[in-house]
This record gives structure tokens, C-alpha cells and sequence, in this order.
């Protein structure tokens, strides 16, 4: 699979992960009350877990393709929720109580049951970067091969642990079909925060990202 995707400039495959879990909420921008998730995972839920394994200032994460290694099911849950959210600074500081019992609500999640995927990502190097591309990617194949991260993954939303692993060779669940547009990235370096999409499509099992995402001042 790797051998067929975008490969570094230095000629490189990508590195490759695979994740699982009981449940997934990658949850559709359009449809985040009542939450609905997207069939797959997203390309920023994907840059997630790797960040989470390993990550550093001198580098950024580019995923190329995401496998789907088991079939889309789908199941409804009921969280409680609050709708008292106290800043980060405030969070921070401990100046402020959160109520939550106060201002709870019950919300309808729908979410996936038994999800596992592969995550085909790049290296790119920042300007500051100490080292090469190659370095990092052999550190991060040391954490998978180790079960080492910074934080316990998850899959779209904290309650959903994802667990990883060294990738095996099972063939992609032979499914296709159109996702509609999906959610590229996010860049937290704009105030607010800046999103870009992309149109997104299922191929025989694997979702297939573009280096870049539309601005969204570019989707109608």
C-alpha cells in the first residue's frame, strides 16, 4: 500500500500506524449538537494520534491515506454534557467552579462501533528543525514498535481510547463511497483558529488526502 501513495521529497514511503477501538465520534462540523460522526476517521483526528505518540516542535505530521480495516457500523449513545465552559485561562488559574450539575443537558451522539484503521503519514520538517526527517521517523517506529506516547490517544473524542500498533498486511475493507466535505486540518497559529476541507472519498477501503486543504472561505 505505502509503495502507491505520495512519497517524501527525499523519496521516502510514508510511516505507517495502526489504530483501533470500541468507538469513534468523528464528529461533522455541520452536526456538533446532536453529534454525527463522519464514517472514517479525519485526516486532523489521524494527525491527532500521531502527535499523541509522538511529536515534536521541529516537525509537523502530513497524512497521506487513511485503511479501513473493518466495516462502518454505527450505534447511538446519550452523554450528559455542560453548556458552562470555563476558559483556559480560567482553567488554569482554578479561579472559577464549573457547575455542571447546574447547566447539564443530555445530548445524542451517533458514533461508530469497533473501528480499526492504518494511518499513512509524512514528516515535514520545520525551518528550526535539529534533524533529519529520517531521524524522527525512526523514533517514531521505536514508541509504536514499544507502545510508548505522550497522552492515550483516542478516536475523535477523549471518551473513545484508541489503542496502535505495528501495521499488518490484512487488505483495506473493500468498500467505496463519496464522504462529502470533510475536515482537512485545522491551523492554530490564526486567531481564531483557521480551518480548511476537502472533498472526500471512500476508494476500495482508503481515503486518500490531499497535501492541501481548501481555506474555508473557499467552500461554499
Amino acid at each position: 500500500m505505502s509503495s502507491d501513495l505520495p512519497r517524501a521529497r527525499s523519496s521516502t514511503p510514508p510511516v505507517v500506524v495502526q489504530v483501533w477501538g470500541e468507538a469513534a465520534l468523528f464528529t461533522r462540523p455541520e452536526l456538533k449538537v446532536e453529534r454525527v460522526s463522519y464514517p472514517v476517521m479525519t485526516p486532523s483526528a489521524a494527525a491527532g494520534v500521531l502527535e499523541a505518540i509522538f511529536w515534536k516542535p521541529e516537525f509537523t505530521w502530513r497524512v497521506v491515506a487513511i485503511e479501513v480495516l473493518k466495516e462502518i457500523r454505527q450505534f447511538t449513545m446519550r452523554r450528559n454534557e455542560t453548556t458552562d465552559l470555563a476558559s483556559l485561562a480560567e482553567a488554569a488559574s482554578g479561579r472559577r467552579r464549573v457547575d455542571t450539575v447546574a447547566n447539564r443537558v443530555q445530548r445524542h451522539a451517533v458514533c461508530l462501533r469497533d473501528v480499526e484503521y492504518r494511518i499513512h503519514a509524512h514528516v515535514q520538517l520545520r525551518e528550526h528543525a535539529t534533524a533529519s526527517a529520517a531521524a524522527y521517523r525512526d523514533q517514531f517506529r521505536r514508541r509504536v514498535k514499544r507502545g510508548s506516547c505522550f497522552s492515550q490517544p483516542y478516536l475523535g473524542t477523549r471518551e473513545c481510547t484508541a489503542f496502535f500498533g505495528e501495521p499488518d498486511t490484512r487488505p483495506p475493507w473493500q468498500h467505496s463511497e463519496d464522504l462529502g466535505i470533510m475536515l482537512h486540518s485545522v491551523d492554530h497559529s490564526t486567531t481564531p483558529p483557521s480551518f480548511s476541507w476537502f472533498t472526500a472519498r471512500l476508494d476500495n477501503g482508503v481515503l486518500h488526502v490531499p497535501a492541501q486543504g481548501i481555506p474555508s472561505s473557499g467552500v461554499a
